[in-house]
């Protein structure tokens, strides 16, 4: 194989998948599950906002599953604490 090709083939496997962005039912769920805990519209709404450019779909699973009580998996725990520390900045500013 030419030295092209081998930078090329190895560009591409190093390029990052595109993960898909949450869905409008898990911003709505996201939501709802949000304003059951805290029952304050302008937080959920802005943390509900938020979720959709910080996180992708699958994660967007994993911070509703822990809002209902479950635990973030391991592999999971310190990109979850990330996205609750990014998105407390952008909706509680003074927290």
């Amino acid at each position: 194989m030419k030295p092209i090709a081998v930078l090329a083939l190895l560009g591409l496997l190093s390029a990052p998948a595109l993960a898909a962005s949450p869905t409008k039912a898990q911003q709505d769920e996201f939501y709802s599950v949000c304003m059951g805990i805290a029952q304050n519209q302008a937080l959920c709404s802005c943390k509900a906002e938020a979720a959709m450019t910080l996180i992708d779909e699958r994660f967007m699973g994993v911070v509703i599953a822990s809002m209902k009580g479950g635990t973030p998996a391991s592999s999971d725990f310190v990109a979850y604490n990330t996205y609750v520390a990014k998105s407390n900045q952008v909706c509680k500013p003074d927290y």
